[in-house]
């Protein structure tokens, strides 16, 4: 399948988030039928999905402890190229913000530095708890580049891969359940709802200490491109459009429903949202969560500008890749219902979507 594809339209309205309706809103599973399939991506659930901030390269963290590592091809075929393990299920990873090295975390309590030159990997931080989350940052007035790691052991760690102790330590209200940086913005959120906003020139200090502004537990963090907000996600299907600047926020901020399903007998599905990510090319974002579905949305129009039905399967994780113009999405099992859910049979895969304008450029504001 060719990346040199492109997909038809839609036909439906706008979610809650918008209050008009606009007739190329919604799509059907058959525009999503051309999609590329990433092949052998695992035995088990996928964690998480990272691309390469310098080239055609995907990681794919898995629960069977297992970062295994794609390129996509001029041709349009995605390759796995290699993989290295964890002790226990991975469930983080990035690439370094140079492209050359692959970071990860997961249960073993380990965060974990690839080479992908020499195929090496090695230990370049432990917690005392479950590595939650992880990403590649730059810190301070130099923009050092370090791995930054949020834990269940309600701490968040700065590391030089060159030495085993951590530059800095920073202590969390609650175990850290979600973590995004851009520019030199960092946010996250933990348990009990709380929310940490770190500036990455002062990266040792927390900046700003706040409730989330929805009511139930945090499942996602998405940083704005410009680095001057973010949206946060929760159990409930809900997303709040959050800004640094509290003049800004009283402005506009504001939240929104997103991942349910309204019933005929006037009853609403709830479901989590498990992924908020910003397209890097045009500040819109995208929601996916544990009803399978995922839609892209403009938060200056407060718009829904496309999305797609169920794919029946839940989606625990998307991203955009370095231009914003090829997406992807796992449908693969959360654990949103128990184990009784995690059937033989239930779908586990990764799929490419090559984007057209539409799903993701903002539309013009009206004058």
């Amino acid at each position: 399948m060719s990346f040199g594809s492109r997909l038809g339209g839609f036909n439906s309205t706008v979610s809650s988030l918008g209050s008009t309706t606009t007739p190329s809103t919604n799509g059907t599973l058959q525009e999503l039928s051309n999609d590329i399939v990433v092949n052998n991506i695992g035995d088990d659930s996928v964690s998480d999905i990272a691309f390469s901030p310098q080239a055609e390269y995907i990681a794919i963290s898995n629960w069977d402890k297992k970062v295994r590592i794609f390129e996509v091809t001029n041709s349009g075929q995605v390759e796995g190229r290699t993989l290295y393990e964890h002790e226990g299920p991975v469930l983080s990873t990035r690439f370094t913000l140079d492209g050359t090295k692959v970071v990860s975390g997961g249960a073993d309590k380990q965060v974990k530095l690839f080479d992908l030159a020499s195929q090496q990997a090695q230990t370049i931080g432990m917690h005392n708890d479950t590595v939650r989350v992880v990403r590649h940052v730059s810190c301070g007035p130099q923009n050092t580049p370090c791995v930054v790691s949020g834990s269940w052991d309600k701490t968040l760690k700065y590391w030089d891969t060159r030495q085993p102790n951590p530059i800095c330590t920073l202590d969390m209200p609650e175990r850290v359940y979600a973590m995004d940086s851009a520019q030199k913005l960092l946010v996250v959120g933990t348990a009990e709802r709380h929310v940490v906003v770190i500036n990455l020139d002062s990266p040792d200090k927390i900046f700003k200490q706040q409730m989330s502004p929805l009511k139930y537990q945090t499942r996602s963090i998405g940083c704005y491109p410009k680095g001057d907000g973010f949206a946060i996600g929760s159990i409930e299907g809900r997303c709040g459009i959050q800004y640094v600047d509290e003049i800004q926020q009283k402005q506009n901020g504001f939240s929104f429903k997103c991942q349910r399903n309204p019933k005929p007998t006037k009853e609403t599905d709830i479901y989590a949202l498990n992924s908020v990510v910003f397209n890097p090319q045009y500040g819109t974002f995208v929601t996916a969560g544990s009803d399978g579905t995922f839609s892209f949305w403009d938060k200056d129009s407060k718009h829904r500008l496309k999305g797609y039905p169920s794919l029946n399967a839940t989606i625990p994780v998307v991203n955009f890749n370095r231009t914003g113009m090829l997406f992807a999405y796992a449908l693969s099992y959360d654990w949103s219902k128990g184990y009784q859910a995690n059937t033989p049979n239930y779908p586990n895969t990764v799929r490419l979507h090559v984007l057209k304008e539409e799903e993701v450029k903002p539309k013009p504001k009206r004058k």
